[in-house]
């Protein structure tokens, strides 16, 4: 898991220095990840579907919140990141606008993966595939908490250090 780490620690970071710990911790960890959880869903789903409590459907919502998030992350990849990265936060307002739609999106998407699984709720016969399904859904759930909350609060209000200078390049 990702240490916590507050937003406004980073607003003396660069912005460079912010979007290559956005890529390294919480991009690549989120591509790692979510094959793992869509593994494990499955197995709880097939093993546990007769089970009142089995998080029925939760493997389709991960495979769904995989391909959003791939697709999120490649366009902040290719297109945000590159204008932020030269300090082109004002022309950047557009692509900006659309990652934070798409940030309230993610949030909805936890908040159904949530729903589903009653809040990480075990029942008290689970299985430990169910139990390490559930642990590393609260490792996911937390570290892409925190890479939303990074992004809209430092990010893409232009607070690093260098952002916060006003200088476009």
């Amino acid at each position: 898991m990702i240490s916590s780490v507050l937003p406004q620690e980073w607003t003396e970071e660069t912005t460079d220095t912010l979007i290559d710990h956005l890529l390294e911790n919480y991009h690549t960890r989120h591509r790692e990840h979510l094959p793992q959880l869509i593994n494990l869903a499955r197995k709880v789903e097939a093993v546990h579907a007769e089970h009142p409590e089995c998080p029925n459907g939760l493997t389709q919502h991960l495979i769904s919140m995989q391909q959003e998030l791939d697709s999120h992350m490649m366009k902040e990849e290719q297109i945000l990141f590159p204008m932020l990265r030269q300090n082109l936060f004002a022309r950047a307002h557009g692509p900006i606008n659309v990652m934070q739609m798409e940030h309230e999106e993610h949030n909805q998407s936890l908040k159904r993966l949530l729903n589903l699984t009653r809040l990480l709720k075990l029942p008290s016969n689970a299985c430990m595939t169910w139990a390490k399904l559930y642990d590393e859904l609260g490792c996911f759930v937390d570290e892409l908490t925190q890479h939303i909350q990074l992004e809209n609060e430092v990010l893409f209000a232009g607070k690093t250090s260098d952002a916060l200078s006003g200088v476009e390049q």
